[in-house]
């Protein structure tokens, strides 16, 4: 059984090496006329990358306007000081820093950005969050998707980068070459249709009509939330062709676990049929158990083989269209069985660790701080 599961898997590397392919780079569209943009970035802390993240965002290629508003709950957060270093060395950029503690719901993030509506000035909002580093092309790219008929809101797909050392690298590698290519299957087939984190971009118009952050203030998956919303009113949501990149920053065993635990049981959350049918993509891991429960058989040993051929070739192809170097292909198998592990866990409690506070979820999504 566990063979038969590994091949399955192969097939699943396979496919979607071919399909991630459609998320590589293209030229940035040309236009006449780029609509104004606020970009809005809620802060927590002085992270590892930082800085380097949000002044890629500052170094956008992008014709219109442009303003930047970022958020913090607490007068002495850290990251006050990053955005005065950034203002200082882009003194032309529209940068706007609010500072306000007011609570909203048990979604801090979403309460940040609450606070931080009310400094938006133009017509064309972007979420990203602050992990997120970008293209030069970035904004013109989401923006001309934002554009196109029907369309009412926009995500990127991304890859992980790490920030760090070996529990950092193990991190970004389940986001490159485990989550990332869920993604391009997905969206591939017709099967999802994301809204992430990484960049969620919609009108200020379509914001009202949802209900504005405030509706979504006590969602553990605000980003599948939105999406879900805007599709309600009879929008598309499309994930447009550029991958940004997300900043892994664990520091160790525990706080990987923690983090992926919590992204596992969210989407477990918002998808269960599709989260349990992922697990096929575990090719190797499965197959190994098949090898030791078969005592090392040849016909076990070769679907290994082919496991691991599959598995290296669909991380080729991640690596070619994120435009990046690989993450350290010998701690693929680490990589993978780890995954597999934290799969099974992710179905033991519904609770999850969020910055140090840890929360219950329920089965609509909805938060409660225990």
């Amino acid at each position: 059984m566990f063979l038969v599961l590994a091949l399955a898997g192969c097939g699943y590397q396979l496919l979607a090496a071919a399909k991630v392919g459609a998320f590589a780079a293209r030229p940035a569209p040309a236009r006449e006329r780029w609509p104004a943009v606020s970009v809005l970035k809620p802060l927590h802390g002085d992270e590892p990358g930082l800085e380097a993240a949000l002044a890629s965002g500052l170094a956008q290629d992008y014709p219109g306007r442009v303003q930047w508003v970022f958020g913090v709950q607490a007068p002495g957060d850290p990251a006050i000081a990053v955005v005065g270093r950034l203002r200082a060395a882009h003194p032309d950029a529209a940068i706007e820093l609010v500072i306000d503690p007011t609570p909203h719901g048990q979604n801090a993030k979403v309460a940040n950005l609450i606070n931080m509506a009310g400094a938006v000035r133009h017509g064309v909002v972007v979420l990203s969050d602050s992990d997120i580093a970008v293209r030069p092309d970035y904004l013109r790219q989401v923006a001309d998707a934002l554009d196109q008929p029907g369309v009412g809101v926009v995500t990127c797909p991304y890859r992980g980068q790490a920030v760090g050392g070996i529990w950092s690298r193990l991190a970004a590698m389940g986001v490159s070459y485990q989550f990332l290519p869920s993604v391009a299957v997905g969206v591939g087939l017709g099967l999802a249709t994301p809204c992430m984190g990484s960049t969620i971009a919609l009108s200020r118009e379509t914001l009202s009509r949802i209900g504005g952050f405030e509706a979504f203030a006590d969602q553990l998956a605000d980003d599948y939330a939105i999406g879900a919303a805007v599709r309600a009113l009879g929008l598309k949501s499309v994930v447009a062709p550029v991958i940004v990149a997300h900043n892994c920053t664990e520091t160790s065993f525990a706080e990987l676990v923690r983090h992926e635990l919590r992204w596992a049981r969210t989407i477990r959350g918002v998808d269960p049929a599709g989260y349990a049918g992922s697990g096929v993509m575990h090719a190797v891991p499965l197959a190994l158990v098949g090898v030791i429960l078969s005592g090392a058989s040849w016909a076990s040993l070769a679907v290994l083989a082919t496991a691991l051929i599959c598995r290296l070739w669909m991380m080729s192809q991640a690596d070619r269209a994120g435009a990046t170097s690989s993450l350290g292909w010998p701690l693929a198998p680490v990589r993978d069985i780890l995954s597999l592990v934290l799969f099974v866990a992710s179905y033991f409690g519904r609770s999850v660790d969020w910055r140090g506070v840890r929360y219950g979820v329920d089965r609509q999504g909805e938060l409660e701080r225990l």
